[in-house]
């Protein structure tokens, strides 16, 4: 049974995996004059930006920030397709995507950009044309990314301008330890892994539970949510867990602002909070549906 069990919560995960993908397959986004707004489309990356506090969605088709009354106002009036998406400080992000249609010109891959005015303009580090980032984690001086392009973990300690490749295998959020940088956490189809090497190998976390996201937000305190959206949490740096509050379905895009207080996308496009480390969640924003 154990053996069966096993390749059930693989199996699993690879369906979570494959959805993911198949959400977000095209290479372009839609065509930014002259069409019906998309929306947000399918949600990516949520962080919180410390200059003011406002929460931003990086979709399929844009950067949103929402507002206090639940709305949410694209920024710039840009459609943009952002595959990974973190706030590394103050008004400052870094993402990696692909451009909207009507870019003639402009390579299917932005490489790793940056932005210094919460998304208002962004300027291109490195990689355009070639990765495409589809997490992002930046730990000190350091920033770790997985590359769909090139199916590794990659991992740079100069901003972005050069890279390291690191461990050559499929996965869906990566988390780093605060206390110990090179420490790395990885979702995959095949469950939750950890590299204690900064990312060349990894290994399988023995008795964790299934896990779409995962985030590291102090000390030995690692969290996220599992294929059917409940949340888990491990206190020792992923030996032992337990299990919180749960979604209405798996997550789409999950982050750990701190311990307490969590945010997490639905694959409907609703974005929840929680201010109790999982324990229960609010819905603060929902897309319009036609």
């Amino acid at each position: 049974m154990g053996e069966i069990h096993s390749r059930l919560r693989a199996a699993a995960a690879a369906a979570v995996l494959l959805l993911a993908t198949a959400a977000c397959g095209q290479t372009q986004a839609p065509a930014s004059a002259g069409r019906q707004d998309p929306g947000i489309g399918h949600i990516h990356g949520l962080g919180v930006d410390p200059a003011d506090g406002a929460i931003y969605v990086a979709g399929h088709y844009g950067l949103f920030r929402v507002r206090s009354d639940g709305a949410a106002d694209r920024v710039a009036d840009r459609i943009q397709d952002y595959m990974g998406f973190t706030v590394v400080g103050p008004r400052t992000f870094l993402a990696s995507g692909h451009p909207a249609a009507d870019s003639p010109g402009e390579s299917p891959h932005l490489g790793l950009i940056r932005t210094t005015d919460s998304g208002r303009t962004w300027t291109t580090v490195s990689e355009e044309g070639v990765a495409d980032f589809h997490t992002l984690h930046v730990a000190g001086d350091t920033i770790y990314a997985f590359d769909t392009q090139s199916g590794r973990l990659r991992r740079s300690a100069d901003g972005g301008q050069s890279w390291i490749p690191g461990a050559e295998e499929p996965m869906i959020d990566l988390a780093v330890s605060t206390d110990d940088l090179t420490r790395v956490h990885a979702t995959t189809p095949q469950g939750l892994k950890v590299s204690g090497d900064g990312g060349m190998e990894f290994k399988k976390v023995a008795n964790a539970p299934l896990l779409t996201h995962i985030d590291y937000p102090a000390g030995d305190v690692l969290i996220g949510p599992d294929t059917n959206g409940q949340i888990h949490t491990s206190r020792d740096g992923g030996r032992t867990w337990e299990g919180g509050g749960k979604l209405p379905g798996p997550a789409a895009a999950f982050t750990a602002v701190d311990a307490r207080r969590l945010l997490t996308a639905t694959e409907d496009g609703a974005v929840l909070e929680s201010r109790d480390g999982g324990e229960s969640f609010t819905v603060i924003f929902t897309p319009a549906h036609d």
